[in-house]
């Protein structure tokens, strides 16, 4: 299994700290968006039904290593891979890119469970149809939106 999905986003003012770097915590915000936008971009979400029940997708764990510093306005090209598929999870490896120079490397850890209001949460295996559109992305990848509204500006 082989699901690539790259995006950019530029580093919006709220992103940076009071020394005009990006907060080491926003690269959570990323990693969460640029997630969202592979789950997108296969064509379903991190909010879904199935058999009328709502599943999502908790985390389990999440991590960053920074490498260089990037401030207001820079470009980051995001890679998002998908680097194991267990019976009830998926681990997920985001590379940021700025320049052509490797910034950060984070890491998210994610549960499927049925999330439904009301009742405790408990982890499923993934459903087949969720396997299936991830089985059949084609591995070489796909190239997803800016966020907001600044893709026409982004080079």
């Amino acid at each position: 299994m082989s699901v690539e999905f790259r995006t950019r986003r530029r580093v919006e003012w709220a992103d940076t700290d009071q020394a005009g770097i990006v907060h080491f915590a926003r690269f959570f915000v990323f990693m969460e968006a640029a997630e969202h936008a592979c789950w997108r971009s296969l064509g379903l979400s991190v909010h879904s039904e199935c058999d009328g029940d709502i599943i999502s997708w908790p985390r389990l764990t999440a991590e960053c290593e920074y490498f260089r510093p990037v401030s207001f306005e820079d470009i980051l090209d995001i890679h998002v891979h998908l680097e194991k598929q267990g019976e009830k999870s998926l681990s997920f490896r985001f590379d940021f890119h700025c320049g052509g120079k490797q910034i950060a490397q984070g890491r998210l850890k994610i549960a499927c469970c049925v999330c439904n209001p009301g009742e405790a949460i408990r982890a499923i295996p993934i459903p087949d149809f969720i396997t299936r559109k991830l089985a059949a992305h084609d591995s070489t990848g796909f190239d997803g939106e800016l966020s907001r509204t600044e893709l026409a500006e982004v080079p």
